[in-house]
């Protein structure tokens, strides 16, 4: 696959809890970026932080969260990313969602 220099970036920052149909939300999204045959998703979980309500969220061990901050990352061409977008809508209950132009140095596979 080869990506445009010119991509967008999605940030979808959510809680580690947050579930569709009983699944990890985080989970769900990435499937589906593999079945858009997105050009790649990564999941990334958070030590610390807080959203909207202003509740901290930890993975200290004497605070220990089951709700600790998720973050996915996904990169492709503009039309790509609009399409998941207005899937991920109906899903993303609580959480954030940002997006931005980006400039591909590369992407590379070996064979």
């Amino acid at each position: 696959m080869k990506l445009p220099a010119e991509a967008e970036l999605l940030r979808i920052f959510i809680g580690e809890s947050d579930k569709v149909a009983g699944r990890p939300l985080y989970e769900v999204i990435v499937e589906e970026a593999k079945k858009r045959k997105m050009a790649g998703a990564t999941v990334l979980r958070g030590v610390l932080g807080f959203g909207a309500n202003s509740r901290l969220h930890t993975a200290k061990i004497l605070r220990l969260s089951e709700d600790l901050p998720v973050v996915i990352e996904i990169v492709d061409e503009s039309a790509k990313i609009n399409d998941l977008l207005s899937d991920l809508d109906p899903m993303i209950g609580e959480g954030l969602v940002t997006l931005e132009k980006v400039r591909v140095i590369a992407y590379r596979h070996n064979v």
